[in-house]
């Protein structure tokens, strides 16, 4: 599972051309179309890079007007109570457990993922006394590699990255923790999440999955896979907007020996009688540490209500079906121009996206964005395409292809502008 093997698009031939009129077809059969009216998405845009922003569901604005111009404004101080901002990050955690496969109060929302994370690796290397590895992979996102290598500095452990191929392989007794990303953020190769759990369990090993480019993007059963720990991020397939908190999963069965190390008076059992020694709050709610961003919080409850009556396995099937056409579209529009393709087209194995490779993938990405085409691109060379099934068409797919064409029919990328890096890519 090699998170950036690069297969050439074919050249071969197609016996049969797919059509825009063709991807019209399945968007009149598509039972989730109704979805794309729950959200704010601008005018003559395709949005494509729902795997690092999702786009604002129409929810949100009217919700954060109430929140600033009443409960803020008005309200002031009052609203922790009148307004129910105190309990909110146990609300919206366990209005987020159904897309996650968890129950209501395993999941809580707090902090970053990377703060989560930090939290959760402490607590599982306590939880595994003794054993002085954690165990991640080779190509994971960087803060996830970051994060570990802090840990492991502070507690005399080590941090052993692998390739995705060996991570089965490394899992031995000396592993307290695994920490593993469940779809691959350049790729979009994802895990299956059940094997590598049941994998490390026998060997003692905790695990702790990121979601970021799982949650609201697919099933996710972590229950089901005995799961022990997650962490996830609430602006990408979320919509919560930038910034969203992070939500974090405890398993109940490891709630009551969760000793994580930000000892903060939002943990605390009884945070309003002020003690002056720390007594962790019961289950989940230990995670927290610090008073909770209201603002963010709320823009994230309205954001999930997009998700209200959405069958996650009938979202995946559309997911599937437009990564699918991606793929198919691209070997047909795009052999000859230098693309790799840099996604498994295997979709067991694949989250929610599409990557492609090309050694002037920057400048292309950029070019695409000046056409309302937007997509990223992630070094060295991969132009990344997620695909939010609640907002996007088939007929977007289409013409997103034809645009990537375009461009480079007509060198478009090869301008100047296209060709400046910029801060954010």
């Amino acid at each position: 599972m090699n998170a950036v093997a690069q297969h050439p698009i074919p050249t071969g031939a197609i016996t049969r051309a797919i059509t825009r009129a063709d991807c019209q077809r399945l968007d009149e059969a598509d039972t989730l179309a109704p979805c794309r009216e729950r959200f704010a998405l601008p005018a003559g845009v395709i949005y494509l890079d729902g795997n690092s922003l999702g786009a604002m569901p129409a929810a949100v604005p009217a919700r954060m007007q109430r929140a600033i111009e009443q409960e803020w404004a008005v309200g002031l101080i009052r609203s922790w109570n009148d307004a129910d901002w105190y309990p909110a990050p146990q609300r919206v955690g366990g209005q987020l457990a159904r897309l996650v496969g968890a129950q209501p109060h395993e999941v809580i929302v707090a902090d970053s993922t990377s703060v989560n994370l930090f939290k959760l690796l402490v607590a599982a290397l306590r939880m595994r006394p003794g054993r002085t590895v954690i165990l991640g992979e080779d190509g994971n996102f960087p803060t996830d590699a970051y994060i570990a290598g802090g840990v492991a500095e502070l507690t005399g452990t080590r941090f052993q990255p692998v390739a995705a191929d060996d991570v089965m392989a490394a899992l031995d007794e000396n592993v307290a923790v695994l920490t593993l990303t469940h779809v691959n953020y350049k790729s979009g190769q994802r895990y299956d999440m059940a094997a590598v759990t049941r994998r490390a369990h026998e060997v003692g090993a905790l695990v702790i999955w990121d979601l970021a480019h799982t949650a609201g993007a697919m099933p996710c059963e972590l229950n089901a896979c005995e799961a022990d720990f997650a962490v996830g991020c609430g602006y990408k397939y979320l919509n919560g907007g930038p910034g969203a908190p992070s939500f974090a999963f405890v398993a109940e069965r490891h709630q009551a020996a969760l000793r994580q190390p930000l000892t903060g008076w939002h943990g605390h059992a009884r945070p309003f009688e002020f003690g002056q020694q720390y007594e962790p709050a019961p289950g989940v709610d230990r995670l927290l540490v610090g008073t909770a961003p209201q603002l963010g919080l709320i823009s994230l409850e309205a954001a999930l209500t997009a998700f209200d009556g959405v069958d996650m396995n009938a979202l995946r099937a559309k997911s599937v079906a437009l990564t699918e056409l991606f793929i198919a579209l691209a070997d047909q529009e795009l052999a000859g121009f230098g693309f790799g393709l840099a996604t498994t087209r295997d979709a067991d194995q694949r989250g929610s996206q599409v990557s492609l490779t090309h050694e002037q993938g920057y400048a292309i990405v950029q070019a695409l964005i000046a056409r309302g085409v937007i997509g990223d691109f992630r070094a060295p060379d991969i132009l990344r395409f997620g695909f939010a099934a609640l907002y996007l068409s088939h007929a977007d797919v289409w013409d997103a292809v034809a645009a990537l064409k375009d461009v480079m029919q007509h060198r478009v990328w090869a301008r100047p502008e296209f060709m400046a890096r910029k801060a954010v890519t």
